[in-house]
């Protein structure tokens, strides 16, 4: 099985910043990736031109589809701007929304 990837950089954080297992509480510019593989989303933030990746507190998250990851990884990037310091959560999903301002690249790597 493959896996997929988005990414999404330029990101702010809203109040209070986004919370990761890595680091603790990440404010300003990130970059947002999520990677589905096995029936998991795996989603990750790293600041911008840093090569560290650091996992979002509530990553990996079960989902069954890679459609359904790209909705994963849009509720990561709003949750990126809006949530602040707690752990993510995704859940119930709405249906993927496809924001080509936001998404850089969505490919699948063999």
């Amino acid at each position: 099985m493959a896996s997929t990837t988005w990414t999404t950089p330029g990101v702010f954080t809203g109040s209070g910043g986004v919370l990761t297992a890595e680091a603790g509480s990440l404010t300003g510019e990130l970059t947002v990736r999520t990677t589905w593989d096995a029936g998991q989303a795996h989603v990750a933030v790293q600041y911008a031109g840093a090569s560290k990746w650091c996992t979002l507190v509530g990553s990996p998250v079960p989902c069954p589809s890679a459609e359904e990851a790209r909705s994963v990884h849009q509720c990561a990037v709003e949750a990126v701007r809006t949530r602040g310091p707690v752990p993510f959560a995704p859940w119930p999903l709405t249906p993927a929304v496809h924001r080509e301002t936001d998404e850089v690249s969505a490919h699948a790597a063999g």
